[in-house]
């Protein structure tokens, strides 16, 4: 599966937190805000949610696009520390 995930953190002490957990999961850095995985499992990405959850506050803002996922695109939004999802069929 591919996961791509876009942050938004306001506060440098969570960015600096959240860029060390994505590494630790195996993501690749291709900009500031965007890294990358193609190695990741559903199981895993779960735990990194709960724990991106923790490192974050109200103000940031992380998106993961996940595909395939059932032959679909699906998009994670955090913001204001809830989390939604949005499946995009083909």
């Amino acid at each position: 599966m591919f996961v791509s995930i876009v942050c938004e953190i306001s506060n440098d002490d969570n960015k600096i937190a959240v860029n060390h957990l994505l590494m630790e999961y195996g993501f690749k850095q291709i900009f500031e805000t965007l890294h990358e995985s193609v190695t990741i499992k559903e199981k895993e990405l779960a735990r990194l949610k709960r724990d991106i959850d923790r490192r974050t506050d109200a103000y940031d803002s992380v998106r993961m696009y996940q595909y395939p996922l059932n032959e679909t695109m699906v998009i994670t939004t955090l913001r204001e520390k809830k989390w939604r999802r949005v499946i995009v069929k083909k």
